[in-house]
């Protein structure tokens, strides 16, 4: 299986400058790879830093050391020094963000909003729509609600809109935060079948579950993110 993202000696602090400029230390030493086909589960108790590693991943955050290898239109490019406009095109490209949190302009359409990547890709604007429909058919999101903004939908359904926009394009990487956090049983049971799909299809995943059933189904290799847990200096 291809390599698509390597990461290596990453590690991450915060600094507090409301605080003096205390320095939070979060992670550090991070080294793990994701490899084409298959989904690796960052473990380990909330606040170890877990989503601060997607965010490295998809460019929201700096790192204080360390290389993030992507690999991008045939290359491998460095997230960590590329220029702000390489890393908005490795995020069109290459590098799909599924959050628990749904962030959409006011007035945009359920539709729309989960259409819209698929429209920067090149996609025909009514052919994603259809698509994404399809996707809502899927995720059980009601029709009464594809027409409406989606920020006065409850958390699940807002959920499902995210997943929606997440999974529509065909990204070579695809990062999860918690996509399941907000759903029922059954719609649980869409986004493991949707995960395996785009394992078969070689991408490559990344993703944070605290659901125990949903990590287990998933998968394929766990990286335990309290080994990298940072220390303050002496």
């Amino acid at each position: 299986m291809q390599t698509q993202l390597v990461v290596s000696e990453v590690a991450k602090n915060f600094t507090m400058h409301l605080r003096g400029g205390v320095v939070i230390p979060v992670v550090e030493g991070v080294n793990f790879s994701l490899e084409a086909g298959k989904c690796t589960v960052l473990g380990g108790p909330s606040g170890a830093g877990k989503s601060s590693i997607l965010k490295m991943l998809y460019g929201n955050y700096g790192t204080d050391t360390g290389q993030i290898l992507v690999q991008h239109e045939g290359d491998y490019v460095d997230l960590v020094t590329a220029d702000p406009r390489t890393v908005i095109d490795i995020r069109r490209k290459t590098i799909g963000y599924v959050s628990q949190f749904l962030r959409v302009v006011p007035r945009v359409s359920a539709l729309d909003v989960a259409a819209e990547p698929l429209v920067q890709h090149g996609e025909a604007p009514e052919r994603a729509r259809e698509i994404a429909a399809e996707l809502f058919t899927r995720l059980n999101l009601p029709e009464t609600l594809w027409d409406l903004p989606p920020a006065t939908f409850s958390g699940g359904e807002q959920q499902r809109v995210n997943i929606a926009r997440g999974f529509i394009t065909d990204h070579p990487v695809l990062l999860l935060d918690e996509p399941t956090a907000s759903l029922d049983a059954a719609n649980r049971a869409v986004v493991i079948d949707m995960i395996g799909e785009k394992k078969r299809d070689g991408v490559a995943l990344l993703g944070i579950f605290h659901d125990h059933d949903v990590r287990e189904a998933v998968a394929d290799a766990i990286v335990d993110v309290t080994q990298f847990a940072a220390h303050e200096a002496a």
